[in-house]
């Protein structure tokens, strides 16, 4: 069977999360969730269930423009690109999928990559527009100071005990992971507003560890922390001296990237 890659643009409101769940909640029915929709188009267009791997699972209300997900396909006749369409007609419109291409059997979308992308948008100010939000989080009565922002981002580089941020009831063997960069720009919205965008690159991620860093990012410089704050929260190694956990809304899983250096931590 063939080995099928796909590229997954979601809108994470309305999802409990990406992860299939095989339990049944009251009422008979399973949660909703995007790698359960799509393994449903996939039914429909194979005549036979076909399992989705997802690179990495995104919680309740994460979005996601670049998930990526491998499945063996039992069709030999349909181009790999044609995938996009097909499941498209049978996707619900907060799923899509933008690109689809054969890869080497032995290709695991989770395995094989190399790091993982996600970015982080916050509204600041009394309000922001209607369509940021279900997609940012906005922090009132806020006004951002970049370099200090990104100065407390120095620290997160390499191989790092990120016990700090990790949530309760994370079941990772170890809570190291290797951070290839963290930083913070502004990017304008379709109205020509601000939007604060935190991005980290790594080779994985802890349970809520991209929230938890950026919560505490955004504290320290509402506080006027000092510079080395932050450094002092990440030898710490633990959970507690960190700041509040951002909320789902505003978190992207960008990219995932299978051309780096392999690291396991």
């Amino acid at each position: 069977m063939r080995n099928i890659l796909l590229t997954i643009s979601y809108d994470g409101t309305d999802f409990c999360g990406w992860q299939r769940q095989d339990d049944a909640v009251s009422g008979g029915e399973a949660e909703r969730t995007v790698q359960g929709e799509i393994e449903k188009a996939l039914e429909k267009i194979h005549k036979e269930k076909t399992t989705l791997y997802g690179s990495g699972r995104t919680d309740s209300g994460v979005h996601a423009v670049g998930q990526a997900a491998n499945f063996y396909s039992p069709v030999d006749s349909m181009p790999a690109e044609n995938y996009v369409r097909a499941l498209n007609a049978f996707l619900p419109s907060d799923v899509r999928i933008m690109a689809a291409r054969e890869v080497p059997e032995d290709f695991s979308a989770r395995k094989s990559a190399t790091s993982r992308v996600y970015r982080y948008f916050i509204s600041f100010g009394d309000t922001t527009a209607s369509d940021n939000m279900r997609f940012t989080w906005l922090v009132k009565n806020y006004t951002p100071n970049l370099e200090r922002l990104n100065k407390y981002c120095e620290c997160l580089r390499g191989e790092l005990d990120c016990s700090s941020f990790a949530a309760s009831g994370d079941d990772s063997v170890s809570n190291n992971r290797y951070i290839d960069d963290a930083k913070f720009f502004i990017q304008k919205d379709r109205w020509g507003n601000d939007l604060l965008v935190f991005q980290i690159e790594a080779n994985a991620f802890l349970w809520k560890m991209v929230r938890t860093l950026t919560g505490t990012l955004v504290n320290l410089d509402k506080t006027n922390a000092a510079e080395d704050s932050m450094k002092k929260i990440l030898e710490a190694k633990d959970r507690k001296v960190a700041g509040v956990t951002a909320p789902p809304t505003g978190l992207f899983l960008y990219e995932i990237k299978f051309d780096g250096i392999r690291r396991h931590v």
